[in-house]
């Protein structure tokens, strides 16, 4: 199937930029290298990625899978316990975007693209819903990660609907042969606390487990005496024990389950009221339980059997100011498939079904129940051993919207030190009510959804590495073009409470992105200096007037910077510094453009024993949206909203620190 060519931005000039942003990074590691340098530099780490299903050494697999390893999960964690957002924001081509200035809420975008295209797993597995939501990436804790896997573009023929973005797969830690325990408790200077821990280790020869819990509080503050909160209150509970198999074949199961509470209030404070004079808090509770298994099973020589299954319900209870609301989210998912490897040919066949289930109490007009049958396939060749292709194939059978076919090919190609990728995906995203502004003011304005078509899209993606002894250089080229995208639009019926009425439309023309990323990293010793750098060219139709327009809230530029120095036994000392470009807005009655802005932290751990002790300070420049502008609007906006959409941070400068104890044999 062909892939559409660019219109706005000629290939030629986008090679061209990349070419040159490569020419300085590469240019830049060229030069004597330290003789004491760790051997490691050229030699990766061997780490086997299951993102891609064919259990491969990251540096093997044709499709890019980026990863975040434990060392730096490890300086995440004493960051932002709580939740991942701090973990995915800091890494390159991934963009976490507030979506709400009441509740604190942010998505994941990928490349530029809509949060709602991102796919996020834990295990393999979509124990988060097919769409774990704005709220959803702050109420998982890193603390029982033992690396995350980054696709970026189209992974639908992978992973079907939801990943027309792009696919996030939280993998766990694994219990080592003893004991191990964890715990953490951290404050912060804007009244937050958390306390985690973390315990895992054998039960017997072939079983072992890991239990992870913790609570996290928030008291609500209003940083700028107006009134609204500047950062949400929040009590949440969080539990996951998980079994791991392994039995004597080389077989390995997993099984896993889910339970948190959160009570997250945001909006006006208690006794004070918005512009019209009315009190308006918003609020959300969410209770989620979820359980998942993850088997696979050698059968013979090359061939193995892989089932995995999983369910979820999130229940949620919304306040708007004087509204409220109920509703349920349901998923459900099982797969099973065949994985073949013969020398050089790996070949991938299976089924998969998912259900996606919504019911509202109050506005049933937008219950809705997916059913998504489907087929997949990959084979992977290595032509020689430089050159390994990759091709896979998904067809869904959509219940609402009908048959796709999502197809992708991939290339690694390896000469010398250099390391080539390239790869071409088409994908869908199936419709639903959860678009802008609607997980902020809820359904009461919102037209049904009748005759809407599937968002599809093309993307593309080449980047170029090599490593020259401590420095290590990448540069990525990406594209995606996406056509019927659903947008948020007036109807122009007004409604007795001031606001207007509002549909949900396949927006005309294309949305398309394209851009650079580039990296540079150093190591030496015990010091880790990594620079980044992202380009993003992203235009869009307007949905009322259909002119083309830069898609808001998408900076052109970014860039950062972290120095770290790390040794196990002693602690770690960083410093990081993070540029963000001026972004085009949407319906801002203060502003069209936000403000460039730099985000500075400084971190630091001393281990002593079996205890260690941190510090943190992030936003050294406080940094806070409500410095420019009021938060809350002068007057209603037509969607329901009091607040402007958030560009930038809303809680300023922020120390947080705490103790962590380690416990069991497996730390000394």
């Amino acid at each position: 199937m062909a892939v559409s060519s660019p219109s706005s931005l000629p290939l030629k000039r986008l090679f061209g930029l990349s070419a040159s942003l490569m020419a300085l990074a590469l240019g830049a590691g060229i030069g004597p290298v330290p003789m004491a340098a760790h051997a490691a530099a050229d030699e990766p780490e061997t780490i086997i990625v299951t993102a891609t299903r064919t259990r491969r050494r990251v540096q093997d697999e044709p499709i890019r899978v980026e990863l975040i390893d434990r060392e730096e999960i490890e300086e995440k964690i004493i960051m932002s316990p709580g939740n991942i957002s701090i973990l995915l924001a800091e890494t390159g081509g991934l963009w976490v975007q507030a979506s709400s200035a009441a509740l604190g809420s942010a998505g994941i975008r990928v490349q530029g693209m809509s949060e709602r295209y991102t796919l996020l797993l834990a295990d393999g597995l979509p124990l988060y819903g097919g769409q774990a939501g704005s709220i959803g990436l702050l109420q998982i804790p890193p603390t029982d990660l033992g690396r995350v896997e980054v696709i970026k573009g189209a992974a639908s023929s992978l992973y079907g609907a939801s990943a027309l973005g792009g696919m996030i797969n939280l993998v766990s830690r694994r219990p080592s042969d003893e004991f191990e325990g964890e715990a953490l408790a951290n404050i912060t200077s804007q009244s937050g606390q958390d306390v985690t821990g973390y315990a895992s280790g054998p039960l017997s020869e072939t079983w072992s487990y890991s239990l992870t819990g913790g609570g996290h509080w928030q008291e609500r503050r209003d940083l700028d005496g107006t009134g609204w909160a500047d950062i949400p209150a929040y009590q949440r509970y969080t539990l996951r024990p998980r079994l791991f198999w392994q039995g004597a074949s080389g077989a390995e199961a997993l099984v896993t389950f889910g339970a948190m509470t959160e009570r997250r209030r945001g909006g006006a404070l208690p006794g004070r009221t918005v512009p019209d004079g009315s009190a308006f808090a918003q609020g959300l509770d969410t209770q989620r339980f979820d359980a998942g298994l993850n088997l696979d099973m050698p059968l013979d020589a090359g061939l193995t059997l892989g089932i995995r299954a999983s369910a979820m319900r999130t229940d949620h209870d919304h306040l708007f100011g004087g509204e409220t609301g109920s509703d349920r989210h349901q998923t459900g998912f099982a797969e099973v498939s065949l994985t073949r490897s013969a020398g050089r040919h790996t070949l991938v066949g299976g089924a998969a079904v998912e259900i996606n289930d919504y019911a509202s109490d109050d506005f049933a007009a937008f219950n809705y129940r997916y059913t998504v049958p489907g087929v997949f396939a990959q084979y992977d060749i290595e032509l020689t051993p430089d050159l390994t292709l990759s091709a896979s194939a998904r067809a869904d059978s959509h219940s609402e919207y009908g048959e796709f076919i999502s197809p992708r090919v991939a290339a690694l190609y390896r000469p010398g030190a250099w390391t080539v990728r390239a790869s071409a995906a088409q994908g869908y995203f199936a419709p639903t009510p959860f678009v802008d502004a609607i997980e902020e003011t809820g359904l009461s304005r919102l037209e049904p959804l009748a005759g809407r078509q599937a968002e599809r899209a093309d993307t593309l993606s080449f980047d170029v590495g090599r490593r020259f002894g401590p420095v290590e250089a990448n540069v990525i080229l990406f594209q995606s073009r996406v056509r019927h995208e659903t947008a948020l639009v007036p109807t122009g019926v007004s409604l007795p409470d001031g606001t207007g009425q509002m549909q949900i439309i396949n927006a005309p023309g294309t949305a398309q992105t394209q851009g650079a990323e580039w990296l540079l990293r150093y190591r030496y010793d015990h010091i880790t200096v990594t620079a980044s750098y992202m380009f993003t060219d992203a235009v869009s139709s307007d949905p009322v007037t259909g002119m083309r327009r830069t898609t808001p809230l998408t900076p052109r530029h970014s860039a950062g910077f972290v120095a770290m120095w790390e040794d196990h036994d002693r602690g770690r000392v960083g410093f990081e510094a993070y540029y963000t470009g001026s972004q085009e807005l949407d319906d801002n009655p203060y502003r069209t453009r936000s403000k460039p802005f730099v985000m500075m932290g400084i971190l630091g751990e001393i281990n002593l024993g079996r205890v260690s002790l941190f510090l943190n300070a992030e936003n050294l420049l406080d940094i806070r949206q409500s410095r420019y502008d009021p938060l809350v609007r002068p007057a209603r906006a037509g969607d329901g909203r009091w607040s402007v959409d958030a560009w930038t941070h809303t809680d300023g400068f922020v120390v947080n620190g705490g103790v962590r104890m380690r416990f069991g044999g497996g730390h000394h």
